[in-house]
């Protein structure tokens, strides 16, 4: 049987600061894990994925592929669930993904 992939455009959030796809990726390594860990009192495996604009979220443990992705430009962050028809609330994860762009972002 064939995983079926299903893409939903999720939030844009302003890039303020304005962050690279390069500064993004770093924070993301060094801060989200924490960052969403704490919010759902779990300890989540992130894995991240990056090339050129583009950054991938992966959860191994829960989720099949890429979950979430971002799309990086001066002006904003798109942020996809590549997820959606996952078992897993990836409502969750992109709430709390959204929280920490609008944080670091704004």
């Amino acid at each position: 049987m064939r995983l079926q992939r299903f893409s939903v455009p999720m939030e844009t959030i302003k890039n303020v600061k304005p962050l690279s796809a390069e500064k993004l990726f770093d924070l993301l390594k060094t801060e989200f894990a924490d960052y969403i860990n704490t919010k759902l009192g779990s300890n989540l495996a992130i894995e991240y994925a990056h090339v050129y604009d583009v950054i991938n979220i992966l959860f191994p443990e829960v989720i099949e592929g890429p979950a979430l992705t971002i799309t990086v430009n001066d002006e904003e962050l798109t942020v996809t669930v590549m997820a959606s028809g996952s078992d897993y609330n990836t409502d969750l994860l992109q709430e709390h993904l959204v929280g920490f762009l609008e944080v670091q972002a704004g």
